[in-house]
């Protein structure tokens, strides 16, 4: 038996395994990505999710306040107790909360949404606290609105980042 035909079967063997290995190092390492994905898009969900709730929450209550002074129309008026305006100041201190896990876990073009509806609950806020007697039923109406839309685009952001697809309507509220 000559060497040659000893080293091709030998050599095919060690080709053999080498292949075996680097296939199964890539279909582990494909694998160890998908989990990842999979864990990081549940996460994304929830904190998306989750401060969107936050923010709607307070924007409802500065709406209703907004209505008890006058400034809209609308049911469940609420007027600026000093309860009232410490229930919304630990309900800001949970959305802030909220936003840090967001600016871990967001795309730039989400956390730039998020930023704008931020500015759109703060402008909320400064006009449902406003001094009583000056009018800012146009001002309101207006910057409920501007809200609205932020808002809106905050969810087609986190909706295109999670890959969902579709467009979403906007609901009443």
């Amino acid at each position: 038996m000559d060497m040659a035909s000893q080293i091709l079967p030998l050599a095919g063997v060690v080709v053999g395994a080498a292949m075996s290995f680097l296939v199964t190092s890539l279909n582990e390492r494909a694998k160890w990505r998908r989990e990842q994905s999979v864990r990081w898009d549940g996460q994304r969900l929830t904190a998306y999710a989750e401060y969107a709730h936050a923010v709607k929450d307070l924007a409802y209550q500065y709406r209703r306040i907004a209505v008890a002074r006058g400034l809209t129309d609308g049911p469940h008026p609420l007027e600026p107790t000093a309860v009232v305006l410490d229930r919304l100041g630990d309900a800001e201190v949970h959305r802030t909360a909220l936003s840090e896990t967001l600016l871990l876990l967001a795309d730039r073009n989400t956390i730039a949404a998020m930023k704008r509806m931020n500015q759109g609950l703060w402008l909320l806020e400064a006009l449902a606290r406003a001094t009583p007697g000056q009018d800012h039923s146009g001002s309101w109406d207006q910057a409920y609105v501007d809200y609205r839309a932020a808002r809106q685009e905050y969810i087609e952001q986190a909706r295109r980042n999670l890959g969902v697809m579709g467009s979403v309507q906007p609901l009443p509220g």
